[in-house]
C-alpha cells in the first residue's frame, strides 16, 4: 500500500479504497466518535473489528474489504459509490447525488441507445428481404421520429449543444 506522503486528504484520490479509508476518518470524525465508538457499531452490524483496526483503516496500514465498507457505508448512511468516490466531493452529499443521477440518465441513454440501434437492424434485415415495401417503411420511420422529435421538443425544449 502507497505511504501518505505528499496526499492531501480533502482532495480527489484515484483509488476508491484510499477514498475509503480518508472516508472513515471524516465520517468518523464529523459524528464526533471515537474509534472504540465506530468499531463498536461496525460489530453491531456484524463485522468484527476493533479500535485499531479502525485506526489502522484510516491511516491506510490496513486494506479495507469489500463488505467492510459496505459496512461502514450503511453505518454512516451513505450509499456505497458515494462512499469510495473522492473525499471533497462525497461530503457534499447533493454533488454527490447529482452525479449518481447523471452516470443513472448516461447508463440510460446508452441502454435506449443499444435498443433504438438494435431495432433498427432488426427492420433493416426484414427490409433487405423484402425490398418492395423500403421507401414506404423508411418514410413511416422518419415520420414517426420527426413527431417524437417535436413531442421532445414541447416538453423538454429543443437540444442544445451547450
Amino acid at each position: 500500500m502507497p505511504d501518505d506522503e505528499g496526499r492531501n486528504p480533502e482532495g480527489v484520490l484515484l483509488s476508491g479504497e484510499d477514498n475509503a479509508a480518508v472516508r472513515v476518518k471524516l465520517e468518523r470524525e464529523k459524528r464526533g466518535w471515537s474509534t472504540t465508538t465506530l468499531s463498536d457499531r461496525m460489530n453491531d452490524v456484524g463485522f468484527d473489528m476493533n479500535p485499531s483496526a479502525v485506526w489502522r483503516i484510516e491511516n491506510r496500514k490496513r486494506r479495507i474489504n469489500l463488505d467492510e465498507a459496505i459496512g461502514f457505508a450503511e453505518i454512516f448512511g451513505v450509499p456505497l459509490s458515494n462512499f469510495v468516490g473522492p473525499p471533497s466531493l462525497a461530503t457534499m452529499g447533493r454533488a454527490m447525488e447529482l452525479i449518481d443521477n447523471v452516470v443513472a440518465a448516461y447508463r440510460a441513454s446508452n441502454r435506449a441507445n443499444h435498443e433504438a440501434r438494435k431495432a433498427r437492424d432488426q427492420l433493416d434485415a426484414y427490409l433487405a428481404d423484402h425490398p418492395n415495401i423500403r421507401e414506404e417503411a423508411d418514410v413511416m420511420v422518419s415520420n414517426a421520429i420527426a413527431t417524437e422529435l417535436m413531442k421532445s421538443n414541447e416538453e423538454y425544449g429543443p437540444a442544445s449543444d451547450a
